[in-house]
């Protein structure tokens, strides 16, 4: 029977299609640990960071770089619990990501280049697959935001992949993660769909725990992730996400996300965008300016 002292609270701030497995996967930590479990589901995923970097959610699966700013911020405190790792031989068997360049299946573009003066979509601007990777590959050509013809904020990858094939822009960076479920669930997609170009592999956005978590419980909750893929049960949820097993994840395996993010804020993608890194209000600026 669960512990009716305790509730572990957790929060999803990753695309809407992955709510059911983590629903299945708290779910299963509450019948593992013996402890009532919640999760805060009813408001924006803005909302939901907020309320962990309050203390108020125990665990949160977050991107990685909003991850890195709160790890490199004095004001937060958060730690590493671990990160899925995806099926598919393109991961390797490590928890890793990508973000593929999708098109319309009909549209002539052929590689990323082809975009020139062209619509793109970003999901959002916290966002490292979708918005950061996209001013990191302009950085690395030496472009900027006039490369294409218009940019357009989708709010989130599921809404920019709709954008894509209802026409309204032509390509986006789409989380591979994202799209394999997407796919799963709608297979007449990937006829109407080509990716171009793949950007990666980026480390996979990890499970952190928050700063009201007592060690003992990040502990408990970090073994049963790890463990997960080692019973019946376990690996019939994680298929439900497509996802093979949860990795232990170190800090200094996001520096490739630093690494990307420094070379990313010498390029704008918008205008001009504010932002939030952790508690931080952060101005996009023009092309060599340092955030």
């Amino acid at each position: 029977m669960p512990d009716s002292g305790q509730v572990l609270t957790v929060a999803s701030c990753m695309a809407p299609i992955a709510g059911p497995v983590v629903e299945a996967i708290v779910a299963y930590l509450g019948r593992r640990l013996g402890i009532a479990t919640h999760v805060v589901d009813d408001l924006s995923w803005e909302a939901r960071e907020q309320r962990f970097d309050e203390g108020h959610i125990d665990v949160s699966w977050l991107c990685g770089l909003p991850y890195v700013w709160k790890a490199d911020s004095e004001e937060h405190d958060v730690e590493l619990l671990a990160a899925p790792v995806m099926q598919g031989e393109r991961y390797g068997g490590q928890p890793v990501y990508f973000s593929d360049v999708v098109v319309r299946h009909d549209s002539p573009f052929q590689k990323f280049d082809d975009l020139q003066g062209r619509g793109w979509a970003y999901n959002e601007p916290r966002s490292h697959s979708g918005y950061y990777l996209t001013r990191y590959r302009l950085a690395e050509m030496g472009r900027d935001r006039s490369f294409f013809g218009k940019v357009v904020a989708a709010g989130s990858h599921q809404r920019a992949l709709e954008m894509i094939l209802q026409g309204d822009i032509d390509a986006a960076a789409i989380d591979s993660t994202v799209l394999e479920l997407v796919l799963q669930q709608q297979p007449q997609i990937g006829e109407q769909i080509r990716v171009i170009d793949s950007w990666g592999p980026s480390p996979m956005p990890p499970w952190l725990a928050g700063r009201e978590m007592t060690p003992d419980l990040r502990e408990r909750v970090r073994n049963e992730l790890l463990q997960m893929h080692q019973n019946d049960e376990g690996r019939a949820i994680l298929g439900q996400g497509l996802m093979l097993r949860f990795a232990q994840v170190n800090d200094d395996d996001y520096d490739a996300i630093r690494r990307m993010a420094q070379k990313a804020e010498t390029v704008s993608l918008v205008a001009t965008h504010e932002q939030k890194a952790g508690s931080h209000s952060v101005q996009e600026k023009a092309p060599g300016a340092i955030v």
